[in-house]
C-alpha cells in the first residue's frame, strides 16, 4: 500500500520534472531580445519542448511496464539534470532547439511516477492520481512564475535551467530512498511493447475517446500559456516577465483542487464532470476574447480553463488506470503521448496565429478546439455505455 510519504516524493518529482517544459514559456521575450530572433523563432522552443515530451511518451515510457520502474526515474533525471545544465550555458537557439527536445525527452519520468502510482493505490486510484497530479499540475503551473521572477530576479534567462538542474539531482536521493523496487509485467521484445502501446488504442474504446478529448483540450491549453506571454508584454498591459510569471499562482488554485476531483471521479458519473469542464473552457475563451483588454477577464479565464483543463485529466486518468492494470505503463503512453502531440500542435498554430493574426485569429483558434472538445464530450455522453471493445 502506498504511504503519505510516497505520494509527497512522487508528487515533487512529477512537478519538478515536468516543470521543465514550461520555464520557456514566460520568458520568451528576454530569449528573444538577447539572442536577437523573432517572435516566431523563439516560439519554436515551447514547442520543441512538448515534441521531446511527446517521443519520450511514446519511446521511453512505456519501459515502465519492462524494466524496475524506479531505476528508469533515476536514469531519466540523471539525463535531464545533464540536458539543464546544457541550456544554462548555451545562447545559439538551434542549439537550444536540440536541448529543449532533449529537456521534453527526458522529463517524461513524471509519466512513469503516475503508472507506478496507480498500480500501489489498490482501491483508491482516484484519490492517489489525483495527487500525484496536482503535484504534477503545481510544477506547470509554478513553472512561469519561478521562471519570470528568478529571469527577472539575475536579469538573465539562462538562470532558471541552472536551478531546476540542481533541483533535478536533488530529487534522485529521495527517490533512490523512498521509492520501492517495482517487477516488470512485460517480457517480449522493446519492438513489442511499443506494439503493444498502439494496441491499448484498438483495445479499449473508452482510451480512444478519452485520448481524443485531452488531445483538443490540452492544445487549448498550451496555445493560451504561450499566447499570453506575448499579448500580456504588449500594450495596454506592457508587463514584465515576472508579472506575466504572476498567472501561474492563479492556476495553483485551480491545481489545489485535483484530489477533491478525484475523489468525485471515483463517485460521480465522469463524462457529466467533462461536459461542465468543457463548457468552463468554452466561458474562458469568450472572457478573452471579448474583453481582450480587461486584467479581471484574464484573471478569470485563467483560472476557468486550468480548472477545466485538470478536471477533464484527472477523469480521464481514472477512468483509464481501471481498464487493465498489468498494461498501465503502456495505456498512459498511448494516452499521454496523444495528449502532447496535441499540446505540440497548440503551441504551433496559436504561435503561427498569432503572427499571421494576433489575439483575434489566437482566440479563434481555442474556440474552435473549445468546440470540437464538446462535441467529442457529446458524442462521449451519447455512448456511455459502450466502454471497451476488445479484438
Amino acid at each position: 500500500m502506498i504511504t503519505k510519504k510516497q505520494i509527497f516524493v512522487m508528487s515533487a518529482t512529477a512537478g519538478i520534472s515536468v516543470a521543465n517544459i514550461y520555464y520557456n514559456q514566460p520568458i520568451l521575450n528576454d530569449i528573444a531580445k538577447d539572442l536577437n530572433v523573432s517572435h516566431l523563432a523563439v516560439g519554436n522552443l515551447p514547442t520543441f519542448s512538448q515534441v521531446g515530451y511527446g517521443l519520450g511518451l511514446f519511446f521511453v515510457s512505456p519501459l515502465g511496464d519492462k524494466m524496475d520502474r524506479k531505476k528508469l526515474i533515476i536514469i531519466l533525471h540523471v539525463l535531464l539534470g545533464l540536458s539543464l545544465l546544457g541550456l544554462a550555458f548555451i545562447s545559439n537557439i538551434f542549439v537550444l532547439y536540440i536541448l529543449s527536445l532533449m529537456a521534453g525527452l527526458f522529463a517524461v519520468s513524471a509519466q512513469v511516477v503516475i503508472p507506478m502510482a496507480a498500480s500501489m493505490s489498490g482501491k483508491d486510484k482516484g484519490r492517489v492520481v489525483g495527487t500525484i497530479f496536482s503535484g504534477l499540475l503545481t510544477g506547470i503551473l509554478l513553472a512561469r512564475t519561478l521562471s519570470g521572477y528568478i529571469t527577472d530576479w539575475f536579469d538573465n534567462w539562462h538562470v532558471i535551467f541552472g536551478f531546476s538542474a540542481l533541483l533535478v539531482f536533488a530529487t534522485i536521493f529521495f527517490i533512490s530512498k523512498t521509492l520501492p523496487n517495482m517487477e516488470p509485467h512485460f517480457e517480449n521484445s522493446y519492438f513489442s511493447l511499443l506494439k503493444s502501446s498502439i494496441y491499448q488504442l484498438k483495445r479499449f474504446s473508452l482510451l480512444r475517446r478519452n485520448t481524443l478529448l485531452i488531445a483538443t483540450t490540452f492544445g487549448i491549453f498550451c496555445s493560451f500559456w504561450t499566447t499570453l506571454t506575448f499579448k500580456l508584454s504588449q500594450a495596454p498591459f506592457n508587463y514584465d516577465s515576472d508579472v506575466i510569471g504572476l498567472f501561474g499562482v492563479l492556476a495553483v488554485a485551480g491545481a489545489m483542487l485535483a484530489p477533491y476531483i478525484g475523489r468525485l471521479s471515483d463517485k460521480i458519473n465522469a463524462n457529466g464532470i467533462k461536459l461542465i469542464s468543457v463548457l468552463m473552457i468554452i466561458l474562458s475563451v469568450l472572457l478573452i476574447k471579448v474583453f481582450d483588454t480587461n486584467l479581471y477577464a484574464f484573471i478569470a479565464a485563467t483560472l476557468l480553463l486550468d480548472i477545466g483543463v485538470q478536471a477533464i485529466q484527472i477523469n480521464n486518468l481514472s477512468q483509464i488506470y481501471g481498464l487493465d492494470e498489468k498494461a498501465h505503463s503502456r495505456i498512459n503512453t498511448a494516452y499521454m503521448s496523444s495528449m502532447f502531440v496535441g499540446g505540440s500542435i497548440g503551441t504551433f498554430i496559436g504561435v503561427l496565429c498569432w503572427e499571421k493574426g494576433g489575439w483575434d485569429l489566437v482566440t479563434l483558434q481555442l474556440l474552435t478546439l473549445a468546440i470540437i472538445s464538446l462535441g467529442i464530450i457529446t458524442y462521449s455522453y451519447i455512448n456511455k455505455n459502450v466502454v471497451i471493445t476488445v479484438n
